[in-house]
This record gives C-alpha cells, structure tokens and sequence, in this order.
C-alpha cells in the first residue's frame, strides 16, 4: 500500500523544516517568554526600542553574514566602526553631512578592500588578517582623534535616526531596506549565487568559470562599508564620535549571523536567518535590562542561550539527516 503527500502538504512540510521558520519560532518562545517575566516587554515603546537597537548590530551583520557565505570571517569590523566613526567627526568639520557620510563609508570599503586582496590574493587566513586590521583601525582611531571623543558633530546628522516616516524611524526603515536589498542580491542575482558557490566548494567554483577572485574580495568591502553606514547611525544619535565606538560590535555580528543558521565554513546562511538572529540578539538584552539582571551576569546569560541555540539546532539537524 503506498501513500501519497498532496503538493501543498509536501510544501508545508519542506516550510516547517526551513531554518528560517525555525528560528523565527525559537524568537516568538523566547518573545512571549520575556513578555511573561516583565509586563512591559511587549508595549510599544520597548517595541520601537528592540528596533532601535537593532539598527546599528543589523547593519554590521549584514555585511558578516556576506564574509562568513564565503567561509571567512571578519574581527575587523568593531574596530573599523571605531576608526571610521573617527573620520567622520573630524569630516563633519571640514564637509557638507553627505560628503563627510560618504568619506567614512570610502574609508570602511577602502579597509576591507584590503583585508579582501590579502585574503583572496595572497591567501593569507581571514582570522588572520582581520586580526591584523582590527588592532591597526583601534590604533589609528586613537591616533586621529587625539584620543579624546570628537563632539562638535552638527545636530543636523541626527535627522538620519530620528526622521520619522509613516510613524517608523528614518534608521529603522532604513534596515528594512537594507536586509530587502541584500536579500534579493543574494536570492537573484549571478553575483549572490557565486558566493554561496565560492564559500561551498572555491575550486569548483573557479571550474565552473566563475569569478571566484572578485566575490572573494567583495564580501569584505561590503563588510568595511557597512561598518561605516553602522557607526554613523551610532554617532547620529549620541552625537559623538569616540575612539572606543564599536568595541566588541565584532563578535555580536558573528553571533547573530550564526544564531540565524549560516554555517562558519561558508555556502550555507541566509539573510533573513540573519535579521532573526540580530532580533534574538537583542531581545535578550533588553529582556535582562528589563529584569534588572546585572550587567556582569548579563554576558554569561547571553553566552549560554546562544551556545544552546546552536546546540539545539545541530541537533535537529542530526535528527534530520538520520
């Protein structure tokens, strides 16, 4: 006797095991179950809060979660936000607000293009070289900026975070737009589909008469501009640019891109994986400031839910291989 599954069944089906239905699950429990410790999880200011929050670790994954597609990583970024936060405030002194934008955002791509061409061309480990650069970008914030936090930024630049549009703020539309963009470029385009191919099997990729050299490279310009774009909706809303902008920002992208499903050797991941990630990122910190858990267990609370996530999730991906 054979059975047989409707198409609609098997489409359902084929939904439900998708990792992104399941992360987006682990953040609806994880949601009510902070809604249910603190009463005003769940009220629309601490809505719109999440999403602020998110705005600045959002952009940084983004350009993460390109990196890690190809295999690689990049522990350059906290330090590149620091050193470009730098030269914007002293740009801001000297340019009109999109041209100095503009600078910072050359000065993101310009670092990355380096670590790519060290990466790509020479070959030299990703950890490696991204190690190399974020300690050279924490040194030369420091040395452009006197070692003092720049403060004369015009007020004007603040219209980026809080232009409101539609009753959403101008930063929080703008990330919406960017994991759309993203998520098309990755989901559409020959360029999106050679990184996937680059971070799966690089030889092959080369075999199949890709350009394996420039989507090597790419992803970690992408990832030093973003960097940029990042640091300058930070600046934007406290007004400041300071040397120290960024520390740590590094392993948060990491942890929210792997949170969100994409694997550290490359050819697996998802763009939206990754905005899940980031939500459940920072609905655990804002749950536990909540809560008024102190910020020294804070770290440890954060660090255990995260390496539980994973642990869950190779589980269920054991169970389904089996």
């Amino acid at each position: 006797m054979t059975t047989s599954t409707s198409p609609l069944a098997g489409g359902l089906g084929r939904i439900a095991k998708s990792l992104e239905v399941r992360m987006l699950g682990l953040a609806l429990v994880l949601a009510v179950a902070l809604s249910l410790l603190s009463p005003y999880f769940l009220t629309q200011n601490n809505i719109f809060n999440i999403l602020d929050q998110s705005v600045v670790i959002g952009i940084v994954a983004v350009g993460m979660t390109f990196v890690i597609l190809t295999g690689g990583i990049d522990l350059s970024v906290g330090s590149v936000a620091g050193l470009t936060g730098i030269v914007l405030g002293l740009a801001l002194q000297q340019m009109p607000i999109p041209l100095a934008i503009g600078a910072a955002v050359l000065a993101g791509g310009g670092i990355g293009l380096v670590s790519g061409v060290l990466v790509a061309v020479f070959g030299l480990a990703p950890f490696v070289v991204t190690l190399g650069m974020m300690a050279i970008a924490r040194s030369l914030a420091y040395i452009f900026s006197g070692q003092t936090a720049i403060s004369a930024i015009p007020y004007d630049l603040s219209n980026i975070v809080y232009t409101v549009v539609l009753g959403i703020p101008a930063n929080v539309l703008f990330l919406l737009a960017l994991y759309a963009l993203a998520w098309a470029y990755l989901t559409y385009t020959k360029g999106g589909r050679t990184i996937y191919a680059v971070g799966s099997n690089k030889e092959a990729a080369r075999a199949a008469g890709l350009n394996v050299l420039l989507y090597s490279i790419l992803p970690y310009v992408i990832s030093g501009a973003l960097a940029a774009v990042a640091i300058t909706f930070s600046i934007a809303q406290i007004l400041s640019a300071d040397p120290l902008a960024g520390n740590q920002m590094e392993l948060d992208a990491i942890a929210a891109v792997v949170i969100g499903g994409a694997s550290l050797y490359g050819g697996r991941g998802s763009i939206i994986g990754t905005l899940i990630g980031v939500l459940i990122m920072v609905m655990i910190r804002n749950g536990l400031n909540l809560m008024g858990v102190s910020p020294f267990w804070q770290g440890t609370a954060i660090g255990s839910i995260i390496i539980l996530a994973l642990l869950a999730e190779r589980l269920v991906n054991w169970r389904s291989a089996r």
